[in-house]
């Protein structure tokens, strides 16, 4: 999928002191969105460079956006997806680090401290780290299932945020989705997301595959860095792209051989992964796959 018509892009701030560049690609979400921004501005402990993408824009999204002083952003007439939006976006950093979260996402006190604190541990760029979402039907054993609400009218914003630091997780393998986290310098050294995949669908971990080949080892799941996800609010929209397909055509595996075999993504962490050890009945299970 490609798109010729051009994205605009406007850079307000100067954002000197932000600490990371958070970017959020929405599509006609507008109270959503609000809610995620507004979640960043009061529950966050640093300030950050806030970049939204619009997509169309047509629900009243573009003029409130331009109201707001204090985020920059990209637009398209159209909706570009996921891929085109993050890699446009990128333009407009402030920061040493990109963050993409999703607009129907609330984030939970403290949940950018433990991002950086977890930053300033690691003490180099080869990294790829997520928060940790707190959702009201968990999709893997990487997020914490707790139903605060299942959309804006029956969100529990006080009981979430009397309850979010107490709910049991450890951190964990093979980070990969939203809110994630990557040093500029990796973003680049891989091109981005691949925008063969737009939409979007299997975009995340198409670069999560582009991060180990390109050498990174340490993918890691920050369970102190929690937010509440309503649950892909945007994606259920869109007509899908062929992605389970083109991953196996361009990785020869399935996401779910990079998942349990790369990244062992959900696993207590551990440390830096070791190399993939692959069975032979996966090998051939991909083999086949990757014929038909």
């Amino acid at each position: 999928m490609s798109y010729n018509h051009p994205i605009q892009q406007v850079k307000r701030t100067e954002n000197t002191s932000a600490k990371f560049s958070i970017i959020i690609p929405t599509w006609n979400n507008l109270d959503y969105l609000k809610l995620c921004i507004g979640s960043i501005r009061k529950n966050s402990t640093y300030k950050h460079q806030l970049i939204v993408h619009i997509n169309e824009g047509n629900d009243g999204t573009l003029e409130w956006v331009k109201e707001q002083i204090d985020i920059d952003y990209t637009f398209s007439e159209k909706n570009v997806g996921v891929c085109y939006a993050l890699n446009s976006c990128r333009e407009l950093l402030s920061t040493d680090y990109l963050l993409y979260m999703n607009d129907d996402m609330y984030v939970c006190p403290g949940w950018d401290k433990a991002l950086a604190d977890e930053i300033e541990k690691i003490g180099h760029n080869n990294f790829f780290i997520s928060a940790t979402s707190i959702e009201p039907k968990s999709q893997s054993n990487c997020m914490i299932e707790k139903n605060y609400g299942t959309d804006l009218h029956n969100f529990e914003e006080q009981k979430l945020l009397a309850e979010y630091d107490s709910l049991p997780m450890n951190d964990w393998q093979g980070a990969t989705w939203p809110p994630n986290i990557v040093h500029k310098s990796i973003w680049d050294k891989v091109g981005g997301y691949s925008v063969e995949f737009s939409p979007g669908m299997y975009s995340d971990p198409d670069f999560s595959m582009k991060l180990w080949n390109a050498g990174i080892r340490l993918f890691k799941g920050v369970s102190k860095s929690r937010v509440y996800h309503f649950g892909s609010k945007s994606v259920k929209r869109i007509t899908k792209n062929p992605g389970y397909h083109k991953f196996i055509s361009k990785w020869g595996m399935t996401s779910s051989t990079l998942s349990k075999y790369y990244l062992r993504r959900g696993q207590k962490y551990t440390g830096n992964l070791p190399e993939a050890s692959i069975p032979v009945f996966v090998k051939l299970k991909n083999f086949i796959k990757r014929l038909s």
